[in-house]
């Protein structure tokens, strides 16, 4: 909060930046995979809804992310909006060479800030991730794109605990030394929560002001949206987002996925928060998802729709009121 104790989002109508990333976080996580050209197709979608943002897919090995298999071809084929960044995840430095012929945008770098779930998920150490990133890094700024590096488990690990704030903070400044675009602070498994997000916020936006700041939260249990608030309030302005509420660790068992977009996009406009999303579309966009990837998906609003969109009355409703008026005229004996 505030010094007042007044949330910074009363009367505020300060710029909040979306960015999906279901099409890459969502759907590498799906058991059937998503045609080519509907993939296509959803990302040109989304590309109108108004996000400032869509990692679009993922360029590591087909044999490890089958779902992904066709992202030269997507990123190739997609029609590009003039204002919006076009991501994608890359994880070492082939990878980096196929995202690069393919033109994306900006190049998103992961590794966990647990040393533990590095290991578990990517089968190195810290130190031989940072080394290998370090070299996607200079391949990108040679070749003039943007690196964003997004940080795991920054708010907890699922099999050491708590990850504390300077273990955090240590290795952003790593990379923001390395001279990194962006820098994302990722709840992997959904264990933030508001007043850490705010803690680890502030500390993070006093230390980098000049360095793009994102905020990736999971819904695992509940404070997707919380968390999301407790991010405003702390002064970070772009959040990351999937389509639908898809997505999910294997490491947080039972888990649902990331904040989904259009219900983040729904309370923020409601808070009178500028986000440049047209939402209506971007709720359209989602209904599409359960014939794509077979099942349904975890999003409220495209279920109970927006907060003003009404029901007709009842078919009888007239004949209610005349029967509620009639027994008003009765005389009180």
């Amino acid at each position: 909060m505030t010094n007042s104790n007044i949330p910074v989002w009363f009367g505020n109508s300060r710029r909040i930046h979306l960015q999906e990333v279901g099409t890459r976080d969502g759907l590498q996580a799906e058991c059937a995979f998503v045609p080519t050209e509907d993939k296509i197709a959803l990302v040109n979608e989304l590309s109108a809804t108004g996000l400032s943002k869509i990692e679009v897919t993922s360029f590591t090995s087909p044999t490890a992310i089958p779902a992904l298999r066709d992202a030269e071809i997507v990123m190739r084929e997609i029609e590009r909006h003039p204002g919006v960044v076009y991501s994608a995840l890359v994880p070492n430095l082939r990878g980096a060479e196929r995202a690069i012929d393919a033109r994306t945008d900006e190049l998103n770098l992961v590794m966990s800030a647990s040393e533990t779930h590095n290991l578990a998920n990517l089968r190195m150490t810290r130190e031989q991730s940072f080394a290998a990133l370090t070299q996607v890094i200079g391949l990108a700024q040679r070749e003039g794109v943007a690196v964003n590096v997004s940080l795991s488990c920054c708010f907890g690990c699922p099999m050491e605990g708590d990850v504390s704030e300077s273990t955090v903070l240590a290795w952003a400044q790593r990379f923001a030394d390395l001279g990194v675009h962006g820098i994302t602070l990722c709840d992997t498994t959904g264990m933030a929560y508001p007043t850490q997000v705010a803690t680890l916020t502030r500390a993070a936006r006093l230390r980098w002001p000049g360095t793009e700041l994102t905020l990736h939260f999971h819904n695992t249990r509940g404070m997707g949206l919380a968390n999301v608030l407790a991010g405003i309030d702390a002064g970070a302005n772009r959040f990351d987002a999937s389509l639908g509420g898809i997505g999910g660790c294997p490491y947080a068992p039972g888990a649902t996925g990331n904040v989904c977009t259009e219900e983040v996009a729904h309370a923020l406009a409601l808070m009178d928060f500028d986000t440049g999303i047209d939402l209506p579309r971007l709720i359209a966009a989602s209904k599409r998802l359960p014939a794509l990837i077979g099942h349904d998906t975890p999003s409220q609003i495209t279920k109970a729709g927006q907060r003003l969109d009404l029901h007709p009355v009842p078919a009888d409703f007239n004949a209610i009121r005349s029967r509620a008026l009639a027994r008003n005229a009765e005389p009180v004996h």
